[in-house]
């Protein structure tokens, strides 16, 4: 477990502009988040992702969960996943974040990084399924776990980054435009040895995309 000398202060806001991504700090006492990374080691269905680029074949170095109210089906970066029934631990997290945020989730995906050389590209979570045919605005809460690691995002149009250290127990919950103008990544480093778990809850929209 990686130790810091200063917890992470509450901010409204780490984006300049087009996005708005919270960070309530840490929202766990440090004895709930290392009960809560074991939990999820050990209890969590993870599975390598299979991704398909370019007609080929590429099993992830990190590990993934897909959960939901729901056997909801989940299409991303060239995968397929079908979710799984809340397990306690998960879906009691899931509640008490839904009262922080203000916002109701219907599912997660949880990653698993087993150590520092296990990242995750520059990306957004802007596949359909997560946005509303309404016009509501996608919120995805985002927890770690384990291993302080680097999350770093950069502007789709204009040179801007802002770059985060995310410690165990720390919540941020990107909202508002951050999809459309912002991509995010998971820094790589070697020095690295202890695993992070990372939960991410979303709301998901099957029904309205059939």
């Amino acid at each position: 477990m990686t130790l810091d000398l200063f917890a992470p202060e509450p901010h409204a806001n780490l984006l300049p502009y087009d996005g708005i991504v919270q960070d309530y700090g840490l929202i766990l006492t440090p004895q709930q988040s290392e009960q809560y990374l074991q939990y999820f080691l050990t209890h969590l269905a993870w599975q390598h992702d299979e991704v398909l680029l370019y007609g080929k074949h590429y099993k992830t170095a990190r590990k993934v969960a897909w959960y939901g109210d729901e056997n909801y089906p989940y299409h991303y970066s060239g995968t397929f996943k079908q979710a799984h029934v809340w397990t306690p631990g998960l879906f009691r997290l899931k509640q008490h974040i839904e009262n922080l945020v203000g916002h109701a989730f219907n599912s997660c995906l949880a990653n698993l990084y087993e150590d520092g050389t296990q990242a995750m590209g520059w990306h957004s979570d802007d596949e359909s399924t997560l946005q509303s045919n309404t016009g509501q605005e996608t919120v995805i809460a985002s927890l770690s776990f384990g291993a302080t690691r680097k999350f770093s995002f950069k502007h789709k149009q204009k040179p801007d980054k802002v770059d985060v250290l995310l410690q165990s127990g720390q919540l941020i919950v990107m909202r508002g435009k951050t999809q459309q103008y912002w991509k995010h990544t998971l820094r790589k480093s070697v020095k690295i040895i202890e695993p992070r778990v990372n939960l991410t809850f979303r709301y998901f929209y099957p029904h309205e995309k059939l």
